[in-house]
């Protein structure tokens, strides 16, 4: 009997060993080798912002990263998805409940319990403790477990992601605010030299030295110097709200907000060509590998579901028809064995699961693909943008500093009666412009050093092996 019970329960389990159906993935991982890359470059420092020597630029993003809704959000979700990890570890293991039950009830007159228990209303009452234990011999839990590591890791980078984006977007805005401050202090310069020109012009048209038409052309340099002056103004206070927002906080922020200490001219180093190591410098391409990896698990799990899965069960408890004998010996009731699930005929459920998870992986693999290139594309981008705005800075300046001395020798022929004050007012018009347009190229160059930082990955490194979230080797040949 034992040999007959022994040889069916083989026979279930060679049965159940269905072969998964023949499916390939169709999408081919990009790998650094091919994308022409750099085999070296310089190192980003991790508190890159601190090369600006602003502190109080390192008070908001310290305040940033720490209380910014969307990066709180972030976080979160990275707790969520630890959570998980340990639901899916949990899983493993044996799990023991208990259940108890007391129920008055009526016994049918034609059913299994005979008389005097037949026809009659009495109280029964149930106490159990169960046991069961997934054996995972085919190793499915163990991919649901790879899954669930390899989606938290995805996700913990996701929120680094999201600080390298929130620290390079407060030091773009803060960079902004400095343009904003150094433009309104160009316009007070010139509006209180075109306040001393206007005082001139109007002292030699009542002296009949000049005409109505200089001190009109005086007057206009003055009313654009103070629209210039109160644009930059109007900008300042919307930046001054921005990083307020930022930071994670609201309009009680705003006054703590001083002029920045930063130099627009100052130079952060930044690498002149794409690195190798690009794939593993930028968190979102390392949480996109995660998620290959996820994938390449769950094509795992599926492919399990086709095997056999074995449960160890056991229970022990009290079971008796009224309440009196409950709780002696004899109303124990205990047993334990071993359950098998084996599929035999799912109407193409498991296939089509299995080619789902397939297709997964390939997405999977075509999203990091598409990273990867849009990656490359936007540092090539930043690499190129920090070159020609500092050749076009760099013309910028002689530009500025042909105009002061154009500035300055047209004041000097108007004092000696060589020159026309129209020609002074209009040299100071364009030097004006220049010196605005300098102070837009020198906050654009460094915003697109910090570009290029955030495009490279800012100062971000992957986690250790030993860090509490890895990312386990995709097989990728199941």
């Amino acid at each position: 009997m034992r040999l007959a019970m022994r040889s069916t329960f083989v026979a279930l389990l060679l049965g159940g060993c269905v072969a998964a159906p023949h499916v390939q993935t169709e999408v081919k991982q990009v790998q650094s080798q091919s994308l022409g890359l750099a085999p070296d470059a310089q190192p980003i420092a991790a508190q890159w912002w601190k090369e600006l020597g602003d502190p109080q630029l390192d008070r908001l993003i310290e305040q940033g990263l720490a209380e910014n809704p969307s990066l709180v959000a972030a976080l979160a979700r990275v707790r969520r998805a630890e959570a998980s990890v340990d639901v899916a570890h949990a899983a493993q293991g044996p799990q023991i409940t208990a259940d108890g039950q007391a129920l008055d009830q009526r016994f049918s007159d034609h059913y299994i319990y005979p008389p005097p228990y037949a026809g009659t209303t009495r109280w029964t009452a149930t106490a159990q403790a169960n046991l069961n234990w997934d054996l995972d011999l085919f190793g499915r839990q163990k991919a649901v477990v790879s899954q669930a590591q390899s989606t938290a890791a995805a996700t913990a980078l996701d929120a680094d992601a999201a600080r390298l984006t929130l620290s390079t977007s407060i030091a773009q805005t803060y960079v902004s605010l400095a343009r904003a401050d150094r433009l309104i202090a160009v316009a007070d310069g010139f509006v209180k030299s075109r306040e001393q020109a206007l005082a001139y012009t109007g002292a030699r048209v009542r002296n009949k030295l000049a005409s109505e038409f200089d001190l009109r052309q005086a007057e206009t340099l003055l009313a654009q110097a103070e629209q210039a002056r109160t644009r930059a103004q109007q900008e300042r206070d919307l930046l001054v709200h921005a990083l307020a927002a930022l930071a994670g906080r609201g309009a009680d922020f705003y006054s703590s907000i001083a002029t920045p200490a930063l130099r627009l001219d100052q130079v952060i180093a930044v690498p002149q060509k794409l690195p190798a190591d690009l794939l593993g410098r930028r968190p979102d391409l390392l949480a996109g590998q995660a998620r290959i990896d996820a994938a390449v698990a769950g094509r795992k799990v599926a492919r399990a579901d086709f095997l056999p899965n074995i449960d160890l069960q056991a229970l022990a408890g009290l079971a008796s028809i009224g309440l009196g004998n409950f709780f002696g010996l004899s109303s124990g009731v205990y047993g334990g064995g071993a359950a098998v699930h084996v599929p035999i005929f799912e109407s193409g459920k498991l296939r089509a699961q299995y080619r789902g998870a397939t297709a997964d992986l390939d997405q999977a693999v075509a999203d990091y693909n598409d990273a990867v290139l849009r990656a490359i594309r936007d540092a090539s981008d930043a690499v190129t943008a920090v070159r020609s705005g500092d050749a076009d800075l760099s013309e910028q300046q002689r530009v500025v500093a042909g105009l002061r001395e154009t500035v300055h020798l047209d004041e000097v022929r108007v004092s000696t009666g060589l020159a026309s004050q129209l020609d002074a007012i209009e040299s100071g018009f364009r030097l004006l412009e220049a010196e605005q347009g300098l102070v837009d190229l020198q906050a654009d160059a460094l915003n697109r050093r910090i570009q290029l930082i955030a495009a490279l990955g800012g100062g971000f490194s992957a986690p250790s092996p030993g860090s509490s979230l890895q990312f386990p080797v995709a097989d990728r040949t199941s």
